[in-house]
């Protein structure tokens, strides 16, 4: 039986809707977590988020725009077979430790980690029908989600596409918009411009 590609764009829309309504919901929140504890839970939110910029724009140099049109192996996708997807559910963790929150972190890490790993067994299936036994040895060596370092394997001459490299790395930016946006609803909460209806654990 033949597996249909993924529908991208539905993925992408519950993303963004989950997103606006989170964003909606933090505009009369507050950390519970203050002072010193907030300011290095933020230092290592920025950290997670520099390696998903970092991370998706090292796996985009690999794979370009040629998904489902070449299987690649190699670099970031011998480690994971879907490394955008891992390094995504660290950039929504982040996110979540720049608002200063551990309870929002996990809610944001899990709840993109479900829709992810779920699109990635749909790709993962419709990738099969197109590559055959390639892509059946390829998936029982290589994770379908988390990495594991020890099967790294580097390419040889990589070719990529600059337009989607300029893509992701305009998609990675937001990621990094969250930081000062975040910092302005806090700003204006202890102003008095906004009201705190719930704090944050």
């Amino acid at each position: 039986m033949s597996s249909q590609p993924v529908n991208q764009r539905m993925r992408i829309r519950l993303l963004q809707t989950g997103g606006l309504l989170l964003v909606a919901s933090l505009l009369f929140a507050h950390p519970a977590l203050t002072g010193d504890g907030h300011e290095m839970i933020e230092l290592v939110g920025l950290g997670l988020v520099s390696a998903c910029v970092a991370g998706r724009m090292w796996s985009i140099l690999y794979i370009g725009s040629r998904k489902n049109q070449e299987l690649v192996t190699n670099g970031p996708y011998s480690i994971s077979r879907n490394p955008l997807y891992f390094f995504s559910v660290l950039g929504a963790a982040g996110v979540g430790l720049f608002v200063g929150s551990v309870t929002l972190t996990l809610m944001l890490g899990l709840a993109t980690w479900l829709v992810l790993a779920a699109t990635a067994r749909k790709e993962a299936a419709h990738l099969e029908t197109l590559f055959g036994s390639r892509y059946a040895t390829y998936a029982s060596r290589t994770p379908l989600f988390w990495p594991n370092p020890t099967h790294y394997r580097e390419a040889g001459d990589v070719t990529f596409s600059p337009a989607a490299l300029k893509r992701t790395f305009l998609d990675g930016l937001l990621f990094f918009a969250a930081f000062p946006a975040i910092e302005l609803v806090e700003h204006l909460q202890d102003g008095g411009y906004l009201p705190i209806l719930f704090r944050l654990p």
